[in-house]
């Protein structure tokens, strides 16, 4: 399984970041399974390879890092995308059952210390199970990650 994190900033194998990110790879192991896990879960709850897609790629557009938004923008054009989850992914308006989740991933993302347990029971109100609002959280939390660790990777490699 490929390794986003180094693809996405920039990083091959001759490279002295890839040997730097190996002195750890443990890290960088469990960056490349926990990306499996919040995009291709063996149980998906319900929340479908193709949203979670749509989802990282809004966060990945949200934070503004190139290499990544075109990464998920390419698997992302690799499903078969529902107009609701073209919408989701594109931030373009939805309708009403996407509108808690989008608000919430906006949130979490742009400004995660207004996130509270109101938001929370917004995204039960709009029919989210407490696991797959945790499956949602992973997945956030990972993206945003992924473009932190990105960013700085860039910068080291200039």
């Amino acid at each position: 399984m490929k390794d986003t994190i180094d693809v996405c900033a920039g990083i091959t194998e001759a490279s002295a970041l890839y040997q730097t990110r190996r002195f750890r790879p443990e890290f960088v192991d469990g960056a490349v399974q926990c990306e499996a896990s919040v995009l291709r879960p063996v149980n998906d709850l319900g929340l479908s390879a193709e949203l979670r897609l749509a989802i990282a790629l809004r966060i990945a557009k949200h934070n503004g890092v190139a290499s990544l938004i075109a990464e998920y923008k390419q698997r992302f054009a690799e499903v078969a995308a529902t107009p609701a989850l073209q919408a989701l992914a594109h931030g373009q308006e939805m309708g009403a059952e996407w509108e808690a989740l989008a608000r919430h991933i906006d949130m979490v993302t742009q400004e995660p210390s207004l996130a509270n347990a109101e938001h929370i029971a917004l995204l039960r109100q709009a029919g989210y199970s407490d696991s797959q609002i945790v499956a949602l959280s992973e997945l956030i939390a990972f993206v945003n990650f992924q473009t932190r660790v990105v960013s700085g990777l860039q910068l080291l490699g200039a």
